[in-house]
């Protein structure tokens, strides 16, 4: 694990934002916790366009953790343009979202969700998320090579409909 992983966050409920920051605290995770509450947002973070053009300050993370119901583009949509981007497609990326639906679960898994958590709202619950966050996919689990296009490279908007991807 490098000595400070970079999570992105994309979470547009602020009070769960400031809970899921409290829960990395107390869990002592060794993270740089970067927070983005849209899809728009999400998809600029990624490409490092627009204000989260400066690399240092927007690196690419270690690891997603997003919920699938954001405003603008809805995390799944973010999820199947990122899949099909050549330098993001291996980002892992961990679904935090509030359905238990299992529609929700099987589309997240078939837009290359490495995982699919339901949103425990109870802080010690998130404590003990944070911490298994922590061990597994920062410590245990390797990661292939993420990178961004070249600055006027992306390939485009990605829409899902009807459970399928298309180019936008």
């Amino acid at each position: 694990m490098p000595e400070r992983a970079v999570i992105l966050l994309a979470e547009d409920e602020e009070d769960y934002v400031l809970l899921i920051q409290e829960a990395f605290r107390e869990a002592k995770v060794p993270t740089a916790l970067h927070i983005v509450p849209t899809g728009k947002d999400l998809k600029l973070y990624l490409e490092g366009q627009g204000k989260y053009a400066n690399r240092d300050e927007y690196p690419l993370p270690d690891l997603l953790v997003v919920d699938i119901k954001l405003p603008g583009y809805s995390g799944l949509e973010v999820l199947a343009w990122m899949r099909s981007e050549p330098g993001l497609s291996g980002l892992r990326v961990v679904v935090l979202t509030s359905s238990e639906r299992l529609k929700d679960v099987n589309e997240a898994y078939r837009l290359g969700a490495n995982s699919f958590l339901v949103k425990p709202y109870d802080l010690q619950k998130l404590v003990s998320m944070a911490k298994l966050i922590e061990e597994f996919w920062l410590k245990t689990s390797r990661c292939p090579d993420s990178y961004r296009s070249p600055q006027g490279e992306a390939r485009g908007d990605v829409k899902v409909e009807n459970g399928k991807s298309k180019a936008g």
